[in-house]
């Protein structure tokens, strides 16, 4: 079952804060390819190499 995953808050790279609040959404089956697809939406929309270490520190929120 897909579902939409919604992400506010900070964003680090390399441990270190470079965006204090980004909110991303994005449809997916589980939590963790929420996870990966949003970090992936990030580094597009920053123009940041695929290598790059992306973290989303807060939490994820699966909506109804």
């Amino acid at each position: 079952m897909i579902n939409l995953y919604s992400y506010t808050g900070p964003v680090m790279e390399f441990d270190q804060v470079i965006h204090s609040n980004w909110h991303g959404e994005t449809l997916a089956t589980s939590e963790q390819k929420a996870k990966n697809n949003l970090t992936y939406q990030f580094k597009k929309q920053f123009g940041k190499l695929a290598y790059t270490k992306i973290k989303l520190v807060g939490k994820l929120v699966k909506e109804d």
